[in-house]
């Protein structure tokens, strides 16, 4: 094994202790706050005690660890690149004649290795303790579940109509039944629907009314339904079933974070969204944020070293560390800046999801570049 190669391997070694202490004291910490938070609204809560608050905040766990990673990565090499530089392993490595580029290699990896388990492992873990989470929190700690706000207390559905001989549309509106999500997880009940059948034109072609519905897999059972024809005569009493691809979790998930779904799901779910009349647009830039989250662990590895390997003779050691802070909580504000635009429509959600992340990128190599070469 040459001297570069196990130089890059104790410099990995001394970046992943560092970032992984880092991202365990940010997590804890930020779970605390949170706890002490839902600790607060649980007193005025008579069903709430001391064990739903703790598993609450169990359950947000994955999610805080996801959220904090980026800056753990930057904090965490920021940390491990003072240490060498402080202690002259750097500088004697740079002595030697090895570049910055050859004992990143490590770190960069490690970082990289962060994003993807991040992406692909931690990320359907969240979500489905996520998920939980905000269903007994819905429960127990809120007056109201979410979806029943909506539009006046009235639920406005678009599917496709695949009763029809030809591709058409059905839009359904009512009343979603109040109930515990948490107590009855997997149904969904509207009262007072309204279901409108229109041609592939667009054309009416029959209302249906009716006090209840019940979504059950593949159909929706509409109770003592009335259905009025294109001329507006009115059929018998009946009980219909009506095909649909919605499920009660789809429409749920539609309302909710999209936090609370697994990366591996959001593709297809998306376009069932979209399909069913949903605006997708949060749901896409969760899902390209998740794509960009490996990139962007690279970029905060990067912008550690450009703001930490500063000889300490040189001066300026912590000036150079805190504006490396600076810039990586920079790059934070940048990204919800561009989150918003991008879910008002203002921006294209690729360009929203990965600008912070290619900026950073562009800076931390500038950064590299100047430090090595200039």
């Amino acid at each position: 094994m040459t001297f570069a190669t196990t130089l890059t391997l104790y410099v990995a070694r001394r970046f992943l202790g560092a970032t992984f202490a880092m991202l365990t004291g940010l997590t804890l910490l930020v779970a605390l706050f949170d706890f002490i938070e839902l600790l607060r609204r649980a007193a005025t809560r008579a069903d709430a005690g001391f064990a739903l608050v703790a598993t609450i905040a169990g359950l947000r766990l994955p999610f805080v660890a996801l959220q904090i990673l980026p800056f753990a990565i930057l904090l965490g090499g920021i940390l491990a690149f003072w240490r060498l530089t402080r202690s002259s392993e750097l500088v004697v490595a740079r002595a030697a004649g090895i570049s910055v580029w050859g004992f990143l290699a490590g770190p960069l990896a490690v970082a990289l290795l962060f994003g993807i388990l991040g992406t692909t492992t931690v990320s359907p873990l969240s979500s489905v303790m996520l998920a939980r989470a905000e269903r007994l929190d819905y429960a127990y700690l809120r007056a109201s579940a979410g979806i029943t706000a909506i539009a006046g207390g009235r639920l406005w559905l678009r599917q496709a109509d695949r009763a029809l001989d030809r591709q058409g549309v059905a839009i359904l509106s009512g009343r979603p039944v109040a109930g515990r999500a948490a107590d009855r997880p997997g149904s969904f009940e509207m009262t007072d629907v309204s279901l409108w059948r229109l041609s592939e034109a667009d054309r009416p072609l029959a209302r249906i009314e009716a006090p209840r519905a019940r979504l059950l897999p593949g159909r929706w059972v509409l109770e003592d339904a009335v259905t009025f024809s294109a001329d507006r005569s009115a059929g018998p009493r009946e009980t219909l079933s009506f095909p649909t691809d919605l499920t009660p979790d789809r429409i749920q998930n539609s309302f909710a974070s999209p936090d609370t779904l697994s990366f591996w799901a959001l593709p297809g779910f998306i376009a069932v969204l979209e399909q069913a009349g949903f605006s997708a647009v949060r749901h896409e830039l969760h899902f390209q944020s998740l794509l960009a989250l490996p990139v962007l662990a690279v970029a905060m590895a990067l912008l550690a070293a450009g703001f930490s390997m500063r000889p300490s003779r040189r001066g300026g050691v912590a000036q150079m560390i805190g504006a490396g802070v600076t810039a990586g909580f920079a790059l934070f504000v940048i990204d919800r800046i561009t989150g918003e635009f991008g879910e008002a429509g203002t921006l294209p959600v690729a360009l929203a999801a990965w600008a912070p992340t290619v900026a950073g990128l562009l800076l931390a190599l500038a950064l590299l570049l100047h430090l090595e070469d200039g």
